[in-house]
């Protein structure tokens, strides 16, 4: 699937404050999600399901990765 991220809304945490080594994200077209580095606006894109950065973004929420 080839997603158009030129017309992107990218933004950053707003815990990043000023740092410049931060991931940047996008809610697309389609029920995407796009997960970049800030660092290079340019370069590649991750893109995640609505669903699948949903389920992500709960299990940092709750700690719950194993190690």
């Amino acid at each position: 699937m080839i997603i158009d991220l030129s017309g992107a809304r990218w933004f950053k945490s707003s815990r990043s404050l000023s740092g410049k080594e931060c991931v940047e994200v996008a809610h697309l077209d389609e029920g995407m999600v796009g997960v970049r580095d800030s660092k290079n606006p340019t370069g590649p894109a991750l893109l995640f399901t609505l669903s699948d950065w949903d389920a992500f973004t709960n299990r940092l929420t709750k700690g719950s990765f194993d190690q």
